[in-house]
């Protein structure tokens, strides 16, 4: 990855909202209480006909009461190490602090481009006479004042940031590559899993819920392919977010499975399916995402030869009738089966969108169509003619017949179960329609 701009600073002068600023998106969850961006957050942003990505950055403090202060000093650190540009944010507002200027230190052994950004400076006094205090900190030549919020100075910023960067044509560099969202619970193991995944802590891991607040996107090369990994937060029942923050991190976690191509759902095998568990699969499969169910925390679970199929049975009796996804026990703590759940993700993106020949369609099911017609309705005989596949995101299959208001709801999943047990479709949502012929 080349052209990455990283935005650093410590808390609450306006990282995020700068990124947000930049990406041209509000993505990254912004509110005044200062600690709430804890992981790397990347973003694709564009300038004066160059791409570069943006790197979001917790707030970089030492000697704090948060629990996270050493765990987003380290993730501040690794996206220092990637930066081509780093944007130093200070705050207009309070001036210049003692800690802005411990951080100063810790730049000072960059050779890369800093650049001195000073937010809030939305009048004129902030603009020219506070901003001018922290060029004592010797870190660059110029100090760019800009108003993250309303966009003021940013351009003047960005020319002279896109310098420092090369010429890239390339105007997505995410288009077309395959989305696979990381869901489920708090404290399931969503980041384990991720970090397991990596072999190094791209989110941060701890037992407290509600530690991953944004979705966090991670560029990943398995089997040949490459494809872009999504953490997200924990999703709650909505009577138990009690809190903004939270309620946006659940927001940013729906939206990261709108996106998403295929959702690896994680469960706690030492809890069983609970009914958020099954709400979430249902919003995948309401969505028409290809699913894959990961049991996480095999482990530490106490087990013998059956307890894997009983498992197994279970959950899908419980899901009936979203009872077609593959269901893999894994241990993100151990390693166990985690690159087994990815080959079984891209398996389902790439059966996701598969189509099948209209001849192969019909010479397989009108056969078993006309052994197992559709039942009468108010005396009336529903004949099925033919069946196309039609070009959609996920698999989708037209019946056209006599009286398509007459097929119940129970005969389309019949016909739903034949075409799984003849075309596979394994983990992924399948549609059927009747036209009238």
């Amino acid at each position: 990855m080349s052209n990455i701009v990283a935005i650093v600073g410590r808390p609450n002068v306006g990282k995020s909202t700068l990124f947000n600023r930049l990406i041209e998106d509000r993505v990254a969850i912004t509110d005044n209480q200062s600690g709430v961006t804890r992981d790397r957050h990347y973003g694709n942003a564009f300038w004066l006909q160059k791409n570069f990505t943006v790197i979001d950055t917790g707030g970089y403090v030492v000697g704090s009461d948060d629990t996270f202060e050493e765990a987003i000093r380290s993730q501040v650190e690794l996206a220092l190490d990637e930066a081509t540009v780093i944007l130093f944010v200070v705050d207009t507002k309070q001036g210049l602090t003692e800690l802005d200027e411990e951080f100063a230190n810790v730049l000072r052994r960059s050779k890369k481009p800093i650049f001195v950004v000073a937010n809030k400076a939305e009048t004129f006094e902030r603009a020219n006479l506070v901003a001018s205090e922290f060029y004592g900190m010797g870190l660059a030549s110029e100090v760019y004042p800009i108003s993250a919020a309303d966009g003021s100075g940013t351009g003047e910023l960005l020319d002279e940031v896109v310098k420092h960067l090369e010429f890239d044509q390339v105007e997505n560099p995410n288009e077309g590559i395959p989305r696979i969202s990381i869901l489920g619970r708090p404290n399931v193991g969503k980041s384990s899993f991720l970090n397991a995944l990596l072999g190094k802590e791209r989110s941060i891991v701890t037992d407290i819920a509600g530690t991953t607040r944004d979705a966090i996107d991670t560029h990943y090369k398995m089997f040949g392919k490459d494809f872009i990994l999504t953490d997200t937060a924990g999703i709650r029942k909505k009577a138990k977010v009690n809190e903004d923050i939270e309620f946006y991190s659940v927001l940013r976690s729906i939206k990261a499975l709108d996106n998403s191509d295929v959702c690896i759902v994680l469960l706690d095998a030492t809890l069983g399916l609970e009914s958020q568990d099954v709400s979430i699969i249902a919003q995948a499969h309401n969505a028409k995402k290809g699913i894959v169910i990961m049991v996480n925390k095999w482990d530490a679970l106490e087990k013998d030869s059956k307890t894997a199929d009983t498992m197994k049975k279970e959950i899908l009796e419980r899901l009936a009738p979203m009872n077609y996804m593959p269901i893999i026990f894994a241990s993100a703590l151990e390693k166990q089966r985690i690159f087994q759940v990815i080959e079984k993700a891209m398996e389902v993106y790439e059966v996701r969108k598969s189509q099948i020949s209209t001849s192969k369609l019909n010479d397989i099911l009108l056969p078993i169509i006309e052994n197992y017609p559709p039942p009468s309705m108010k005396g009336k005989m529903v004949r099925i003619k033919y069946i196309v596949q039609v070009p959609t995101p996920s698999p989708t299959f037209v019946f056209f017949c006599n009286l398509p208001q007459y097929v119940m709801e129970s005969y389309q999943r019949f016909l739903q179960n034949k075409i799984r047990e003849h075309f596979g479709f394994e983990g992924v949502v399948i549609t059927t329609f009747f036209r009238k012929k």
